[in-house]
């Protein structure tokens, strides 16, 4: 409403009953049918539904699909029955109102996350499936509160075992029977606003079907969570065979096109940022110089794509002896897996702690995506003698060039542990996407003037 009020006001004025050379409609009655046919698509759109509110993209989707459809729709209709639009106001309508919509909802989404932190707002659960598949689901689910789904009981249909509490979710038990009313009781006791149905559950597809029926009849959700982990919804994709609704995972490819855009992206942002930042660089190299002896840059020898070695260049933020140094400092290790970390490292000079605050001392790194030995967003650069104890699994990480930031960085960089650094890194390898590394750039932003575990 705002939007269209606005656009109204900048292209025609406050006159209330202003009609561009007296053919077109009047475009204060077309602004009122403008702001409530948008509302009508946002709500065809289902881009209400708590399902899509509060995590993932699908909402932002939703909302611009809408808006976009609409517009298009309008300038379909005015060219059909040859309606000349001011382009003026559509020009000032549809991108402030669509970007006014994805401001509004990202606003409602941090102040559900917080309220979902809290326990409020979330769509109770009961899961349905083995005792291990349970478990990992219930601990998945914890871990992002902010989806809105709070898993309260288990069924666990077929299991042989008498226990009442699930051993690692700590989840009631509520049954194991393999009939749908057994399911419904289940349901009645725990008042669950959905069931989600997981791997290894024991029920017979017919079952399902007359379970899923009784559901719906209830207005309860039904949820089908398939065990397949770290794997991002681009890659995923249906298809109906004889009724069934068949799974297919691509697999993740970085070649051709592909790989073609990902470089041309990197060439042209780094170049850019060189160009930028070189007044900065000039500063913090003068800093680093005058407070210590020794090169400003700091080189050390990474592995990069498929295992190749390359001379990864930072801004020195230790003593020139740092290395050396390492071994009798390895007691104090804080770091988890194969990484070394200190918060109070002795080695890092006063300039240099203020670099790696906010990540300064990786600005040379620019001239290795430039060079192609690093991308600006992917794995972080490992180590040789970290390559040479990794397991077969963790070796994946080398199938892409590594970045100058990733989702280790804007997930918690040093605050990490081994485990969590390398699940991310195979998260990013197996779902690359374009638009993904934008995301990720945008993240950066933050996480560098939040300095969460920067150290």
């Amino acid at each position: 409403m705002w939007a269209v009020a606005g656009a109204y006001v900048i292209r025609f004025g406050l006159e209330p009953d202003f009609v561009v050379r007296g053919q077109e409609p009047n475009y204060l009655w077309l602004s009122v049918v403008l702001a409530a046919a948008w509302w009508f698509m946002l709500g065809a759109w289902s881009s209400r539904q708590s399902r899509v509110l509060g995590a993932g993209p699908d909402e932002y989707k939703r909302v611009a699909a809408a808006s976009l459809w609409l517009f298009g729709l309008i300038a379909i209709f005015s060219y059909v029955f040859r309606i000349e639009t001011a382009r003026g106001y559509v020009g000032i309508a549809l991108p402030v109102g669509l970007s006014g919509l994805l401001l509004a909802r990202w606003l409602l989404r941090q102040h559900l996350s917080v309220s979902r932190q809290k326990g409020n707002s979330m769509s109770k659960l009961l899961l349905l499936g083995g005792p291990s598949a349970i478990a990992h689901l219930a601990a998945s689910l914890q871990s992002a509160k902010h989806a809105g789904y709070l898993p309260i009981a288990a069924f666990t249909p077929g299991a042989q075992d008498e226990i009442t509490i699930e051993p690692e979710s700590k989840l009631p038990i509520l049954g194991r029977g393999t009939d749908t009313a057994s399911v419904l009781r289940a349901i009645e006791i725990c008042q669950a606003d959905a069931v989600a149905v997981s791997a290894g559950v024991q029920l017979h597809p017919q079952t399902l079907r007359q379970l899923g029926w009784e559901l719906a009849a209830r207005n309860v959700g039904l949820i089908m969570a398939p065990a397949l982990t770290d794997i991002a919804g681009p890659r995923i994709h249906t298809q109906q065979v004889a009724g069934l609704p068949l799974i297919h995972v691509t697999t993740p490819t970085l070649e051709g096109g592909q790989r073609v855009a990902k470089r041309l992206f990197d060439i042209f942002v780094s170049a850019l940022l060189i160009v930028l930042c070189a007044p900065l660089m000039v500063v913090i190299a003068l800093l680093v110089k005058v407070e210590s002896h020794g090169p400003v840059l700091f080189r050390q020898a990474r592995v990069g794509m498929e295992g190749h070695h390359f001379q990864m260049l930072k801004f020195r933020s230790m003593v020139v002896d740092a290395e050396a140094r390492l071994s009798e400092l390895q007691a104090r290790n804080e770091g988890s897996g194969l990484l070394f970390k200190m918060k109070d490292d002795p080695r890092v000079t006063r300039v240099g702690r203020f670099l790696r605050k906010y990540s300064l001392d990786e600005l040379p790194q620019l001239f290795n995506i430039f060079t192609g030995s690093m991308s600006l967003v992917g794995p972080r650069p490992p180590l040789p003698r970290e390559v040479e104890a990794y397991e077969h699994d963790v070796r994946r990480r080398l199938l892409v060039k590594p970045g100058l930031t990733g989702l280790w960085q804007v997930s918690g960089r040093s605050n990490l542990s081994w485990q969590d650094s390398v699940r991310l890194d195979l998260y990013y390898v197996e779902n690359w996407s374009l638009a993904g590394d934008f995301v990720i750039i945008l993240r950066t932003v933050r996480a560098v003037f939040h300095s969460t575990g920067a150290y």
